[in-house]
């Protein structure tokens, strides 16, 4: 019996595309779809490979759609109105789940169906690319430093650009304000709630709270309770967000989103191939616990969108050799911490217990 195959679904957008250059450099040969039939078609015929184009919106399609496949690669935002719909169709059709999504009620929707993924034989992996894979890991590095801990602060700095889909989630999801974990539990915070200096390895930076997705999964892959994530600002744009908590509402409503995704639908599709050799992801990680010990790491690696085709097509690898564990999975939970290391141009060091930050 042939093995199941690798479906690529959102091939056509921007990190697809990354995704499936990524794939056929290691010798995979996907299967692409799609909602646009004629994006996938060209895109599939300039590779040579299969393309299968349905929308998510009629199951029996997207039974269709999955019909011989093993495994899923979601690349079609926003998740918070696409994952669904692709998972029950992996749950049905026994095909394990991947997606690259960063969307902290995404995670926290196929974790509540660890259950049912387990009684399918089916894993549900969210977060394959660099929303959660660097950060994830380094959180599950951290605990494994400091099997104490009570409370995780994780941190970023993403030198590059961004891309039209992962523009459009954050309107989409614009005016709801920040999020943080106290006690396990998920609480809502302001836009911009903390601001603290971090040195990711350059010199401090000035960094703000955001409702990036290990609020969710580092829970999830640490059973640390306390968990905040910063990204790195300049002092203006963090004037710009405290100033949008005035605004929420506003962006909320269904005129200024149009407005919103015009402008977003006039910009480049994504960095080009120099802005993202040029750019550099580089992380941070501060584990504490109630005696006062803590330890922090840092991680610098690709840049973000490069680094999501490493990671995403090295999880599909591991999932083909026998890797994928049923249930609702985290990257570090399947894959161990130490999955990213195994990725090239990333670095991790371990500072002091008692070292600043």
């Amino acid at each position: 019996m042939a093995p199941l195959g690798t479906l690529i679904y959102g091939s056509n957008g921007y990190t697809g595309r990354l995704i499936v250059a990524r794939a056929m450099e290691r010798g995979l040969r996907p299967i692409l779809a799609g909602r646009n039939a004629q994006e996938v078609r060209q895109l599939a015929e300039a590779h040579g490979l299969e393309h299968r184009a349905f929308p998510l919106d009629d199951s029996r399609r997207v039974d269709e759609g999955l019909d011989g496949i093993g495994v899923v690669v979601h690349c079609a935002g926003p998740f918070s109105r696409t994952s669904r719909p692709m998972a029950d169709a992996c749950l049905r059709g026994g095909a394990h789940y991947l997606d690259i999504t960063g969307e902290i009620a995404v995670f926290e929707a196929l974790a509540a169906r660890d259950a049912e993924a387990k009684a399918h034989g089916v894993m549900l992996l969210p977060g394959v690319g660099f929303d959660v894979v660097p950060s994830d890991c380094l959180a599950a590095h951290l605990a494994r430093r400091l099997p104490t801990a009570t409370r995780l602060a994780l941190g970023f700095q993403a030198i590059g650009g961004m891309s039209r889909g992962t523009a459009t989630t954050m309107i989409e999801s614009g005016g709801r304000g920040g999020v943080v974990r106290r006690r396990g539990a998920l609480v809502p915070v302001p836009v911009a709630w903390k601001t603290r200096r971090i040195d990711f390895g350059t010199g401090p930076r000035l960094a703000t709270t955001i409702p990036w997705g290990d609020v969710a999964t580092a829970f999830h892959s640490t059973g640390i309770g306390d968990v905040e994530v910063y990204v790195a600002v300049p002092a203006k744009t963090r004037r710009v967000m405290i100033a949008s908590r005035y605004a929420s509402w506003l962006l909320r409503t269904a005129p200024v989103r149009a407005v919103l995704l015009r402008a977003v639908r006039r910009r480049p599709a994504g960095p080009s191939v120099a802005a993202r050799a040029r750019g550099v992801s580089r992380l941070w990680g501060e584990a504490s616990d109630d005696s006062g010990r803590r330890a922090v790491s840092r991680l610098t690696g690709p840049e973000g969108y490069t680094l999501t085709a490493l990671t995403a097509v090295a999880a599909v690898e591991k999932v083909h050799a026998g890797g994928a564990r049923a249930g609702f999975q985290t990257p570090s939970l399947a894959f161990g911490a130490d999955f990213v290391m195994e990725i090239g141009g990333v670095t991790r060091e371990d500072l002091a217990e008692s070292g600043e930050p």
